[in-house]
């Protein structure tokens, strides 16, 4: 975990993912948010005054480590309105439901054990007119090749990133049942920038489906 920040942060400045990261948040979070999957606290910073209270939940204690030392460095007001908590987002368990006005995810979909599950769950959590804003890399929607390139590596990428990079965003989403008001894609597809709100019905209750994106195996295009 100590060294997962120095490992990304120059392809991330290189792509610009700090601009997207900024512009997602500082367009569209307010009130109160939970962010899952926050991992060292990459969107440390980029939360407006708008947002009430910001939770960063992560399963991993040891990257969490890492947030609450980024938080240690800055103002005491910004201090204030973060917490961090160890928390699998697919359950939740100690965030009541319909308690959060923002819902935000930033490359976690790929390495989630239940994608689908877990967009189901967290909007469970949201309050009426709530926002999931999703900034995710995945499949291109446009560039086979690049997509055929993703699936030749993916098997080694996941091994020692944990990242399953070539799953297909926008099933999950749509299989999630999310509602999309924005959709913006970068980096020749394969990154994507979402602006969401539960759908009709959504109240994080699963129905008895199986998510064929729920497992953490390498996926392949199809046939």
């Amino acid at each position: 975990a100590g060294s997962y920040d120095s490992q990304i942060s120059k392809d991330e400045f290189v792509m610009g993912v700090g601009l997207l990261r900024r512009a997602l948040l500082y367009f569209h979070s307010g009130g109160d948010v939970l962010e899952i999957g926050a991992g060292t606290g990459r969107n440390l910073g980029y939360y407006p005054s708008s947002c009430r209270s910001v939770l960063l939940t992560d399963v991993s204690e040891e990257m969490l480590a890492q947030a609450r030392a980024k938080l240690k460095k800055m103002g005491k007001a910004e201090r204030e309105r973060h917490t961090c908590a160890v928390a699998d987002a697919s359950k939740l368990d100690g965030v009541p439901d319909r308690s959060v006005d923002t819902v935000v995810d930033a490359f976690g979909l790929c390495s989630f054990q239940d994608p689908v599950g877990t967009l189901r769950a967290v909007q469970k959590k949201c309050r009426p007119g709530g926002k999931i804003l999703l900034l995710e890399h995945g499949r291109s929607e446009t560039y086979p090749k690049l997509n055929a390139y993703l699936d030749a590596n993916a098997e080694r990428h996941a091994k020692n990133w944990g990242c399953v990079w070539n799953r297909d965003i926008n099933h999950i989403v749509e299989r999630a049942g999310l509602v999309v008001e924005t959709r913006r894609n970068f980096h020749f597809g394969t990154t994507y920038y979402l602006v969401c709100r539960p759908g009709p019905g959504q109240d994080g209750e699963m129905n008895g489906e199986t998510a064929a994106e729920g497992q953490m195996t390498v996926e392949r295009a199809s046939q």
